[in-house]
């Protein structure tokens, strides 16, 4: 598994790392039994990198994570969290008194003294640009409780206004094949500025797995199914923002491009992380199996393949999407 530097953290993280959204049963229930294997097999298969958040099943997925590496010391795996999600979304709640109380929740969670990266959970924009903001999370790294910040993002202007403090180690954003617009800009300037990038949602919420047809029905308490409209949070968030029946018509097309001997879904990931300037993607897994195969997704992306990511973009999604997000 190839080491890539994240940021300005000083550490080293595989490139395909493993989402834990899923583990906390926000995508239907999970039993803690299987979430320890996901994470086993993800480790065994030489991920390095775990991504979680404090309201990921309220903690749950926090708590797998802590319980495992506990049961299991000296693995080497980097945990990113994010906090921000448990509190009314008003700018004025992200404070020193706030998140002091979000990372020790988290501390005790995860079962440890500091949190190896700490990332703002996609906040009302405003916050991105509140000095008080980030000299709160300074105090954080001086304290001893946090070890680095970074941010979680929805929007590209976000990320670059994240870009422009210092101590920002890292910018996680939605990058897929169905989501092109972060190559403009955010990547660039991450790169140019020592920051890293945590790809999130690189399947587009499955739709990138080609396993799903006009008949697939998902359970009523995963947001496959109740957020389709952005009801519960940010519709980039499920399927990316697009249109599930468009999505199928676009993934028929993407499977065209799969190279021979390579699944749906690890073409999919193995072309979001050859993207320059990505540091890590973060696929979820509900099986052992998923957890193995995704961390084996690692094909050379032809020049051939990019051309046809970009014109199924272009022919199905730039218009409705791009300008959005």
């Amino acid at each position: 598994m190839e080491q890539r530097a994240l940021g300005k953290t000083g550490r080293h993280v595989s490139v395909i790392g493993l989402g834990t959204w899923q583990l906390g049963a926000d995508w239907g229930n999970v039993d803690p039994a299987e979430a320890r294997d996901i994470l086993a097999a993800s480790a065994e298969a030489g991920v390095t990198f775990f991504d979680t958040a404090d309201v990921y099943g309220d903690g749950r997925s926090e708590q797998a994570i802590g319980a495992f590496l506990a049961e299991n010391p000296g693995t080497g795996i980097t945990v990113a969290t994010k906090m921000g999600r448990r509190l009314e979304q008003r700018p004025e709640n992200y404070n020193l008194a706030t998140f002091r109380q979000w990372v020790d929740r988290s501390r005790r969670n995860l079962r440890t003294d500091a949190l190896d990266l700490v990332q703002l959970h996609c906040p009302p924009t405003a916050v991105y640009s509140r000095a008080e903001v980030y000299d709160a999370l300074d105090t954080l790294v001086a304290e001893g409780a946090i070890r680095n910040y970074g941010v979680s993002v929805e929007r590209t202007d976000e990320a670059l206004e994240a870009l422009r403090h210092d101590g920002t180690a890292s910018v996680q954003i939605i990058l897929n094949a169905f989501r092109l617009k972060p190559l403009d800009e955010v990547l660039p300037a991450a790169k140019a500025a020592g920051v890293g990038i945590i790809a999130r949602v690189p399947l587009a919420s499955g739709l990138l797995s080609g396993k799903y047809t006009s008949e697939t029905r998902f359970a009523e308490d995963d947001h496959r199914n109740y957020n389709r409209a952005g009801a519960a949070f940010d519709v980039g968030e499920t399927f990316s923002g697009v249109d599930f029946g468009l999505g199928l018509r676009a993934v028929a097309e993407f499977q065209q491009l799969v190279p021979q001997g390579l699944g749906t879904a690890q073409a999919a990931i193995a072309w979001v992380s050859a993207q320059d300037g990505v540091t890590a993607v973060i696929p979820g897994a509900r099986t052992v199996e998923q957890a193995r195969a995704n961390a084996a997704a690692g094909a050379a992306i032809t020049p051939e393949f990019n051309d046809g990511v970009r014109s199924i973009y272009d022919r199905y999604f730039r218009e409705a999407v791009h300008p959005r997000w």
